[in-house]
């Protein structure tokens, strides 16, 4: 009778091992979509193919370049940043994108907890300095180069993300 037990157990066991890994493909899945999302939202604001998202702006320095190798918690630092720095522009333009960006940190966080990954949530940043100050001195190319780079950056994480980055 153990052995029976045992055995079905046993039986079981590689339908519930993969039954653990559907999820967390599915949350990968919806990640790389909701990625692509972005960039077609981004996309679809015609003043932003304007800039490279390599160009140099005086008194933007402190917007997220591209990076060759992003882990989760640099994934998630670099688009709290871009959350924070779109909440303060005045454009309509941007406020699903920032929802977005909120929700795309929040598959980030589920990707992070399914590998075990320990790393806060990046609520609370310092506010950037100067921002303020370039919002009004230059608006509108801050907004085509804060849309730039976080396109860029959106592409950099979606390859990243077929490579399972670490914590």
């Amino acid at each position: 009778m153990r052995c029976g037990f045992l055995c079905r157990f046993l039986w079981l066991w590689p339908y519930l091992f993969y039954a653990e890994a559907a999820p967390i493909q599915k949350v990968q899945d919806d990640t790389k979509t909701l990625i692509k999302t972005i960039v077609t939202r981004i996309n679809d604001i015609s003043h932003t193919r304007s800039v490279s998202s390599k160009q140099r702006v005086t008194g933007l320095d402190f917007i997220p370049g591209l990076h060759p190798v992003l882990n989760l918690s640099k994934m998630d630092q670099t688009l709290a940043i871009y959350q924070q720095i779109l909440t303060s522009l005045p454009s309509g333009n941007v406020i699903q994108i920032s929802n977005d960006l909120e929700n795309l940190r929040d598959l980030l966080h589920l990707l992070a907890s399914s590998n075990s990954c320990p790393f806060p949530r990046t609520r609370g940043l310092k506010t950037l300095e100067g921002l303020d100050d370039v919002l009004e001195a230059s608006l509108y190319s801050t907004e085509v180069v804060v849309l730039s780079r976080l396109q860029g950056s959106l592409q950099d994480m979606l390859q990243q993300l077929d490579f399972s980055p670490g914590c």
